[in-house]
């Protein structure tokens, strides 16, 4: 009995580190962000461009860490306030990385990726159009109308606009780095939603592709 006992113990942990292990595997650890680099606002502003075109590279851990944080990062540590303002602080705009290998949420909390699915689904944003497949990472924005206290006629507007603040963000920081990017509406709203596990009133609005300039 005693043996048996400490077989089902062993297994047991065994058990725990496994799902503490494929955890930690699927969750990525961002560098810290800069806070010095790129170009001026000003030049930024001179350089913004819609770009469909992307060179056959990855972006590096830093820079992928540095174009999350300017999406939708804290910037105020002591509030939790991010880099993009939203209606009455609610932040209800995620930021989900679509990968060749992987789809993944960012944490703006911790400043990491949290693997929600495995495998390519980019085609599920590029919708036909596949200059979409040659960039390494596209960015999803998805507004959550659940995160306000009350859903109003408004609240769509509301969260459409403060979804386009992100995209402004994310195409500023390509402008300013010398990146690749578009904003886009097209993509397969119900398949993104399945595969997401959105709930009602979670919406995928815009989505830019990004990528080192060709």
């Amino acid at each position: 009995m005693r043996i048996i006992k400490k077989l089902k113990v062993l297994l047991l942990l065994t058990a725990i580190i496994s799902t503490t292990l494929v955890s930690s595997a699927q969750d990525k650890k961002l560098p810290a962000p800069d806070k010095k680099g790129g170009s001026s606002l000003m030049e930024a502003l001179w350089n913004r461009k819609s770009e469909r075109t992307f060179a056959n590279k990855q972006l590096s851990d830093q820079d992928l860490s540095n174009l999350l944080w300017a999406a939708c990062g804290i910037n105020r540590a002591e509030n939790g306030k991010r880099t993009n303002p939203t209606a009455r602080n609610k932040q209800e705009v995620s930021v989900y990385a679509f990968f060749a290998d992987r789809v993944c949420l960012y944490d703006h909390k911790t400043h990491s990726l949290k693997t929600v699915t495995k495998g390519d689904h980019r085609k599920l944003i590029a919708k036909g159009q596949d200059f979409v497949l040659t960039a390494p990472v596209t960015l999803l924005l998805v507004v959550n109308l659940n995160m306000y206290d009350k859903i109003e006629d408004s609240s769509f507007l509301m969260g459409a606009a403060d979804a386009g603040i992100v995209s402004q963000n994310i195409n500023l920081f390509c402008a300013a780095y010398g990146l690749s990017t578009v904003t886009r509406a097209t993509m397969d709203n119900d398949a993104i939603e399945q595969l997401l596990g959105l709930v009602d009133n979670q919406f995928p609005l815009l989505n830019n592709p990004v990528g080192y300039s060709k």
